[in-house]
């Protein structure tokens, strides 16, 4: 196919790279100064899309996705599929949909989950919003990308199911964290701990697959000093999504709105930003019920 890759950053550089190295025609752009092998650089988002079969997005927010739109849509051929990877608001995905369908094109919202490593080693796992038919003609380029591309119904249901899974997230790193910690403090040795609870009913994603102690499990950012696989400005804004979302929908999220309160300090008042979301337990280690 020919391609046109919008936003190459820390995950759209090796997803464009992945789709070039598998033999499709990519140009890409940037608002930065990018050279990514194999993609041929375009000097606008609209060159990047001219005549392009499928147009991938991969950008900060909702706010930047609408205004790339907006340049972008005009520019496509009738038909071609405008392909949104970003993690934005629902509202946002629908209306740049709803924009893409009046102008004869086919939108999907593919948010992604598996961080850097998953993008480089085309192991993501997608969660898409959109028609039958534009999911199947994109299913190849999803094969490449990423292991797994789940379907979740129309236009906006794959940022529904990306903020919901990434709630339950955002809240489970949290316990276990303050588990570790009180673990800890009671004298139980965390090889131990996660001896007993990665096979026991408090098992997790955030435990078993990504454990915050470092040492402990398979190795995860916490074995190299915190330094992030999925940052914890990333957490808190896809938290900050889902109140959104959450808001919207008159949605009772307690356990959302406390896991979004504890990211919002890390970040914003602690030394959260630019480490990993993980690094929840440092924190808590430091830290007393006062």
């Amino acid at each position: 196919m020919k391609i046109g890759f919008i936003g190459l950053g820390n995950m759209g550089a090796p997803m464009a790279a992945n789709l070039a190295k598998a033999g499709h025609e990519v140009a890409g752009y940037d608002t930065a100064d990018v050279t990514v092998d194999g993609v041929k650089r375009a000097e606008s988002a609209a060159e990047a899309a001219n005549g392009a079969d499928v147009v991938i997005t991969m950008l900060p927010n909702g706010q930047i996705l609408r205004k790339v739109a907006e340049e972008i849509i005009p520019t496509m051929e009738t038909g071609a599929i405008l392909l949104d990877c970003s993690t934005v608001d629902v509202d946002s995905a629908r209306a740049v949909a709803d924009q893409a369908a009046g102008s004869g094109l086919r939108a999907l919202d593919a948010p992604v989950s598996g961080g850097i490593g998953g993008a480089q080693a085309g192991t993501l796992t997608f969660m898409v919003g959109g028609d039958d038919d534009a999911f199947e003609t994109a299913k190849p380029l999803f094969e490449i990308m990423g292991q797994k591309a789940v379907h979740c119904g129309p236009s906006g249901n794959g940022q529904a199911a990306k903020i919901c899974n990434n709630m339950i997230l955002g809240a489970t790193m949290i316990v276990t964290c303050e588990a570790f910690a009180l673990a800890d403090k009671l004298g139980l040795d965390r090889q131990k701990m996660f001896d007993v609870v990665s096979t026991s009913s408090g098992y997790s994603w955030s435990m078993n697959a990504y454990c915050p102690a470092p040492g402990i499990g398979p190795q995860s950012p916490a074995d190299n000093d915190y330094i992030p696989g999925f940052a914890a400005e990333l957490m808190l804004k896809d938290l900050r999504l889902a109140m959104q979302a959450a808001e919207g929908a008159d949605a009772d999220t307690p356990l959302g709105e406390a896991a979004t309160n504890l990211y919002t300090e890390f970040v914003e008042n602690e030394d959260g930003a630019g480490r990993d979301f993980s690094a929840m337990l440092p924190r808590f280690e430091k830290r007393g019920r006062s």
